[in-house]
């Protein structure tokens, strides 16, 4: 008895090419690096004494794709970054482009906005955002 190698079904025989091509367009490393973007970026917000410090995560952005916005307490940090392949060839078979579009919003309350501080840095965004100092809400009343 000698073993016969498994050669595939009649159907992988007769598309093998075809699928792989299906195959290949699905898991190509472009679509890989595409599923795995997203539209939002990582955020770490500590507490210090007298301010709040915002740690973000934007590898690859330059400092004029990097925008901070802020209203009524709201800060937003929006990044934007859009590339393309050029290619001098007339008859160019594959060309690429690229958009990148991200955007994280957060609230703070009692924040002077006049002192914000912001600083990139081996892809990492830094503020600093200053507390309002506080004023004392309490008081005491005295009886006439």
């Amino acid at each position: 008895m000698s073993i016969k190698p498994y050669t595939g079904s009649l159907l992988d025989q007769r598309f093998g090419d075809f699928y792989d091509m299906i195959d290949s367009f699905f898991n190509d490393e472009y679509s890989k690096e595409r599923a795995l973007r997203s539209s939002s970026f990582k955020v770490d917000i500590s507490e210090e004494e007298g301010s709040y410090k915002i740690e973000a995560e934007l590898p690859g952005f330059k400092k004029d794709e990097i925008s901070i916005g802020l209203n009524d307490g709201r800060l937003t940090i929006s990044a934007k970054k859009s590339e393309e392949t050029k290619d001098e060839k007339k008859n160019y078979i594959h060309k690429e482009r690229k958009t990148q579009e991200m955007s994280r919003s957060m609230f703070f309350k009692d924040i002077d906005e006049n002192g914000l501080k912001a600083k990139l840095e081996g892809g990492v965004l830094e503020i600093t955002v200053p507390k309002k100092p506080q004023v004392q809400t309490s008081k005491k009343i005295e009886i006439e």
